[in-house]
């Protein structure tokens, strides 16, 4: 059975940098988690796609308004997903959570529902 672990959030100031981590147990990372997420939810909104990585870190998808702010990545060998967020915004304030989708898909999967397991989140705080 796959588990995934968040870690990293905490309480920031506007224009800091935070570098958020997922650390999976469980069968082969590499061949089990075959594309990963980071998502967000802030309160009274839907969880949103952040980024997605595919198994070889060879194909990323960001969110517009990740881009250019935030880089996602994953070591394999060490069965971890990160999400390094630079120049953070009170708006980015929110619980993150990583996600693995294991079955094939032709492009960057962008929607929950595309992903069978998940992280119990971790928040993240950006003060004004």
């Amino acid at each position: 059975q796959v588990q995934l672990a968040d870690s990293g959030g905490g309480l920031v100031q506007a224009g800091d940098s935070l570098r958020l981590s997922c650390s999976a147990s469980g069968p082969t990372f590499s061949v089990t988690m075959r594309w990963m997420g980071w998502f967000r939810q802030a309160p009274g909104k839907e969880r949103e796609i952040v980024a997605v990585i595919n198994t070889l870190g060879t194909t990323t998808s960001y969110a517009d308004f990740a881009k250019g702010r935030f880089t996602i990545s994953r070591d394999n060998a060490r069965n971890t997903l990160y999400l390094q967020m630079n120049t953070l915004k009170p708006d980015d304030t929110a619980v993150y959570y990583c996600a693995g989708k294991s079955g094939r898909l032709p492009y960057p999967p962008r929607d929950t529902r595309d992903y069978d397991y998940w992280g119990q989140g971790t928040q993240v705080t950006v003060s004004s």
